[in-house]
């Protein structure tokens, strides 16, 4: 096999142009320049240089491996270079997960901040549904997990940062049978209409609904986009987070209306694995601030 000493060799002749200059900047007399490069052809089995006078030039076949190995030797200085920081606590990629009740507006922002800091580290975003995001911290899909709700015991070293409570909106269409009833409406009224729910991304964890009675049919949707369109058109009822539905019971495309039993609020958190500490993480955390910042950037 070629070691690294071997495609050095070979590149440095490549740049000079002869053995003896190579020679000169190795350090080596110009007689162990060529033998070794002759071994490293007689190993590969073609020739890689071709001898002139007081010179060499590559062979197409030695201009291929010039590329080649100028790409692994490359490689292989990136990859001494990290494994040393990672030993110091670099990691390459840090990975977010968020539940979609977070406002999308801030996750960009984020994404900004972070590779205006970093310009050496990926950043992986993942938008998860409820318990699929505790999944996500369980599993190592993701190191960090914004707006996590209803703490799930997952095991393992994880910290936690309060970002307040999330306030939910029942909502009907402007043009819904339930929508000019002035009263809180009760179970038996609801039941007919099926409920907008939106899909819980776990797999392992049981999954969570966002609301729904006894015998009451479900309108399963991915995320808050598409059950909004279902409730502005009148295909179902239900809940979904006040600080996404204000604008649109602002425009009065969507009205909300009180339960005779209604939801409580949501506990919400910030939540990470302490193991997985790096710089990167630090950093984030710092940059997401304390429970008020967190409440009012990404639940306002």
């Amino acid at each position: 096999m070629l070691s690294e000493h071997s495609l050095q060799l070979i590149d440095t002749v490549a740049q000079v142009g002869s053995f003896t200059a190579a020679a000169n900047k190795l350090h080596k007399v110009p007689s162990a320049v060529s033998y070794a490069v002759k071994q490293i052809e007689d190993q590969l089995g073609v020739i890689l240089f071709e001898r002139h006078h007081r010179s060499v030039s590559l062979t197409p076949a030695g201009v291929h491996f010039v590329k080649e190995a100028r790409a692994i030797l490359s490689q292989m200085e990136i990859t001494k270079r990290d494994t040393q920081r990672i030993a110091n606590g670099w990691q390459p990629a840090l990975s977010i997960a968020l539940d979609n009740i977070v406002r999308a507006d801030r996750i960009s922002v984020l994404i900004a901040d972070f590779y205006r800091h970093f310009t050496d580290v990926e950043l992986m975003i993942r938008i998860e549904v409820f318990n699929g995001v505790w999944e996500a911290l369980a599993t190592g899909r993701c190191d960090i997990a914004i707006g996590a709700t209803t703490a799930i015991p997952v095991g393992g070293v994880y910290q936690y940062k309060d970002m307040g409570e999330i306030e939910w909106a029942f909502l009907v269409s402007k043009n819904h049978p339930l929508a000019d009833i002035d009263r809180p409406l009760t179970d038996d009224e609801l039941r007919p209409y099926p409920s907008v729910c939106l899909e819980d991304t776990s797999r392992e964890i049981p999954k969570r609904m966002t609301w729904l009675l006894d015998n009451q049919r479900r309108l399963v949707v991915p995320d808050w986009i598409r059950a909004i369109n279902c409730f502005i058109e009148g295909l179902g009822i239900g809940y979904m987070p006040t600080h996404l539905a204000s604008p649109f019971i602002r425009t009065g495309a969507l009205i909300e209306k009180q339960l005779e039993l209604p939801r409580a609020n949501s506990p919400c958190c910030l939540a990470w694995n302490h193991d997985k500490m790096s710089p990167a993480l630090a950093w984030v955390l710092e940059y997401l601030g304390d429970t008020d910042k967190l409440h009012s950037e990404w639940l306002e």
